[in-house]
C-alpha cells in the first residue's frame, strides 16, 4: 500500500512513525518497540522514555546523528538515490516506445532528455521529503508539545516543491496523487465507520475512472495530456480512434479486397462495360461537316 511505500522510502523508521502517530492521537507509546529500535542503533543510553510523552524528540526520530541539518540532507539524498531509477524508467521507456524512430536517429539526445526529466522529477520528491522533515525538526526545537496541525503545515509547505516540476507535468502529477489521496480518505472513512466496507470497490472505481478517461479521449481529446493521449491511443484505442487503420483489416476484409481486385481485370477486358469515361467525338469525322 501507499503507507508501506512511505515506510520504505521515508527517513523515519516504522516504530518511530507509529510512536509519533499514537502520541498525536493521545494514546500510549510502545516503549518496548522504541527501546528495541534505539538499541539496534546503539543509542539507548541516557534516554528517558515515557508511555505518554508530550513530544517525541529528535534524538528518537534520527538517533544516528545529533544534527537535524545533516539528517535532512541525508534524507533528501537517500530519497533521490532510491527514486531516481524509478523515475528514469518512467521517462526513458515512453521515449523509446512512443518515439522509436527518433530514438534510433538520435539515441544520445533521447537519453539526455530522459535523464534531465528524471532528475527534475526526483528532485521534486527529494525536496518534498527534506522540507517535511525540516519542519518537523524545527517544531521540536521551539515547542515542547506535539500537535496534528504541525504535520498539516509541514505537508502544505512540502507541496511547494511541485514548483520544481515542469508546468506540463504538474497536471499528470496531480492525477497520480489524487487516487492515493482518495484511497487514504476511503480507508480512514471505513475505519471510522463513516462509509461501508464495500468488497472490490476499487475495481468499480477503476472501471469508472477508465470510462471517464476514454470518454474525454474520444470527445474532448484536448483536455488530456499529449503523453497520456498518445499512450492510450497506441495501446488501447487504436481500433476505435482509427477505424480505417491496418489493425482493422481482418481476414474478411482481405478476402473482399481480393475479390474486388479479381473483378477489375474483367471489366478492363470488356470495353463496352466501361462507362466511367465519357466518349469524345471529333467534328472532322462526321460527314457533311
Amino acid at each position: 500500500s501507499y503507507q508501506d511505500f512511505i515506510h520504505k522510502t521515508g527517513p523515519v523508521a516504522a516504530p518511530v512513525y507509529k510512536a509519533v502517530r499514537e502520541n498525536c492521537r493521545g494514546g500510549p507509546v510502545d516503549v518496548a518497540s522504541i527501546s528495541a529500535y534505539l538499541y539496534s542503533q546503539g543509542k539507548s543510553d541516557n534516554l528517558k522514555l515515557e508511555k505518554f510523552p508530550s513530544i517525541i524528540p529528535c534524538s528518537v526520530i534520527h538517533p544516528d546523528t545529533n544534527s537535524c541539518l545533516a539528517h535532512n540532507a541525508k534524507a533528501s539524498s537517500t530519497t533521490f538515490r532510491k527514486t531516481f531509477p524509478l523515475y528514469f524508467s518512467l521517462t526513458f521507456v515512453p521515449f523509446v516506445v512512443l518515439h522509436l524512430q527518433k530514438f534510433m536517429k538520435t539515441p544520445s539526445r533521447t537519453c539526455w532528455l530522459a535523464v534531465k526529466d528524471a532528475v527534475q522529477s526526483t528532485s521534486f520528491l527529494a525536496a518534498f521529503v527534506g522540507i517535511f522533515q525540516g519542519v518537523i525538526c524545527m517544531h521540536r526545537k521551539i515547542a515542547s508539545k506535539d500537535h496534528k496541525l504541525v504535520y498539516w503545515v509541514a505537508g502544505a509547505l512540502s507541496a511547494l516543491s511541485v514548483l520544481l516540476v515542469k508546468k506540463s507535468r504538474r497536471s499528470e502529477l496531480a492525477l497520480y496523487v489524487l487516487p492515493r489521496a482518495t484511497e487514504s480518505l476511503w480507508y480512514i472513512s471505513v475505519n471510522r465507520h463513516l462509509l461501508p466496507d464495500v468488497k472490490n470497490a476499487e475495481v468499480a472505481l477503476f472501471c469508472a475512472c477508465m470510462g471517464g478517461i476514454m470518454y474525454y479521449l474520444e470527445y474532448e481529446p484536448d483536455s488530456i495530456a499529449p503523453f497520456l493521449k498518445g499512450l492510450i491511443r497506441r495501446f488501447l484505442s487504436s481500433r476505435i480512434s482509427n477505424p480505417g487503420s491496418s489493425f482493422d483489416r481482418t481476414a474478411s476484409y482481405t478476402y473482399l479486397q481480393t475479390l474486388d481486385a479479381m473483378k477489375k481485370p474483367k471489366a478492363e477486358d470488356n470495353p463496352e462495360l466501361d462507362t466511367s469515361a465519357p466518349k469524345q467525338y471529333s467534328l472532322e469525322s462526321i460527314q457533311g461537316l
